[in-house]
């Protein structure tokens, strides 16, 4: 039986989490609101939240170890409470309400896929981060030698938790800004079945960005080395994948 939660890992998203609760609650998913030792007034505000709606569950961790640490934190708990997919989605209301029913719909169809969100963005993208989502995807196309991942660094997907965490768990990703692109390229070297669903995408609608251009990009350019060699050492099997894929 399939059961769908969602997860949403936040640090001080106070003015922006509350509508992005609403949305789910309004499909009838229970949330996992992930605290990612936010100050004050954003712990405050997740506990009011949490205190109004049963169906809010909120974990805190102690102190702040990125938005990877916070979504794994999520899926550990959507699984221990016998959830089978978690529909991660950012606390920053980035993402259209009106696409999640298409992901739902599209994991009842197929329940051993990852669902992923493929953006589609306005004007309010900042311009570094637009381009350096391009030069992000380039390395993910070589790390995988495919083209089959168009966008990985959208915080908008729905997970397949017995297939997923037991990879996780063995090979664990970036806890930090590298995570999404991270467990992607993993997950595709496990040949995780993937479907990709386009979606809009604004930034963000409290104006609150956690995007540390020097810190995140270092820790994305590492995880790409990483992964480079990662993908040396599985280059024969992903070759041999891709031959039969076109045979």
């Amino acid at each position: 039986m399939i059961s769908v939660c969602a997860v949403v890992p936040v640090y001080d998203h106070e003015h922006a989490v509350g509508r992005t609760v609403e949305s789910l609650r309004q499909l009838g998913l229970t949330v996992f609101l992930v605290d990612d030792g936010s100050g004050p007034p954003c712990a405050a505000e997740l506990k009011r939240l949490a205190d109004a709606d049963a169906s809010v569950e909120l974990l805190r961790l102690p102190e702040n170890q990125g938005k990877g640490a916070a979504v794994m934190a999520g899926f550990a708990a959507a699984a221990t409470a016998g959830f089978t997919h978690a529909l991660q989605i950012d606390a920053d209301g980035q993402h259209d309400p009106s696409d999640l029913p298409r992901f739902i719909a599209a994991v009842h169809a197929d329940p051993q896929a990852l669902v992923c969100g493929r953006p589609v963005f306005d004007a309010s993208i900042p311009r570094h981060r637009f381009y350096f989502r391009y030069l992000s995807h380039a390395m993910v196309w070589l790390n995988t030698l495919s083209f089959d991942i168009p966008d990985s660094m959208c915080g908008l997907r729905v997970y397949p938790l017995l297939v997923v965490l037991p990879i996780l768990a063995t090979e664990p990703p970036g806890r930090r800004m590298d995570f999404d692109s991270d467990v992607l390229v993993r997950l595709y070297w496990h040949a995780v079945r993937m479907q990709w669903l386009p979606i809009r995408v604004r930034y963000p609608l409290d104006g609150v960005s956690h995007f540390r251009l020097v810190r995140d990009n270092w820790l994305i350019t590492r995880m790409h080395t990483r992964m480079f060699f990662g993908m040396l050492r599985r280059s024969p099997r992903l070759l041999a994948r891709k031959l039969r894929a076109t045979a």
